[in-house]
């Protein structure tokens, strides 16, 4: 193995989906608020933070929290999974295209890096038919913090491919600031893609090592993912000042 590139899932690989209604009738049954939903970023963040940043909103303790988000994410599971059907996710322009080029270079594999809990990043990989491309990978159930999951996610994929990626040798794909910065966290290249709600101009200010408008184009963001790391923008491959 030469490069272990970590996809991002909302935004980046996939859109649509019952996620927020389902976070919210949980919220609902469980703690009986969603505090200020309607108006929350969720672009970013794990689960568990969405989660207590609503329910620390609403005037909810830290102990109940604690104690009762168990059966809040057990209620927003079931509910996912009984809307999808009706409101499915679907795979984003060229990211078909795009993993099925990744499976097949030599030396490359393909993991998760995304705030989903592991359960829900299933079911919205299942329902957009792009599960079968992510053997192992790292979720907000794993940690709240999103700057820790890189190292989860290559501590298994090195444990499922039997080798070692350094940090150089690791390319975080994400569609938010919070996604470069999880990756710079790491020490791994970055690739920011402005296929949620951040633009390029957003994106290009966070230090990413390349921002592209979509992986719409699959040879442009294959050889972005699996480049020497230089800078670019606007879905432009060119290096800057170099």
């Amino acid at each position: 193995m030469r490069r272990l590139v970590l996809f991002d899932i909302d935004g980046t690989i996939l859109s649509g989906g019952p996620a927020r209604e389902a976070f919210l009738v949980a919220l609902v049954e469980v703690f009986g608020t969603a505090g200020p939903i309607d108006r929350w970023e969720f672009s970013g963040k794990t689960d568990p933070q969405i989660a207590r940043e609503l329910l620390t909103e609403a005037g909810i303790g830290r102990r109940r929290i604690g104690r009762m988000l168990p059966a809040m994410w057990d209620r927003y599971l079931a509910e996912l999974e009984a809307r999808l059907p009706a409101c499915p996710t679907r795979a984003l322009p060229g990211v078909p295209d795009l993993l099925a080029r990744l499976d097949g270079e030599p030396g490359v594999a393909t993991a998760l890096l995304t705030g989903n809990l592991a359960g829900g990043a299933r079911l919205k990989l299942e329902s957009a038919g792009l599960g079968h491309w992510f053997p192992v990978g790292a979720f907000g159930s794993d940690h709240e913090v999103r700057n820790e999951l890189p190292a989860v996610a290559v501590r298994r994929a090195e444990t499922h491919w039997g080798a070692r990626f350094a940090p150089g040798e690791v390319v975080v794909v994400g569609d938010t600031p919070r996604d470069v910065a999880c990756g710079r966290a790491h020490g791994t290249r970055t690739v920011a893609v402005a296929t949620g709600h951040f633009g390029v101009d957003a994106l290009d200010g966070t230090g990413a090592d390349v921002v592209l408008e979509s992986l719409g184009e699959t040879g442009r963001a294959f050889r972005a993912i699996l480049g020497s790391g230089c800078r670019a923008a606007a879905g432009s491959l060119a290096s800057r000042g170099s």
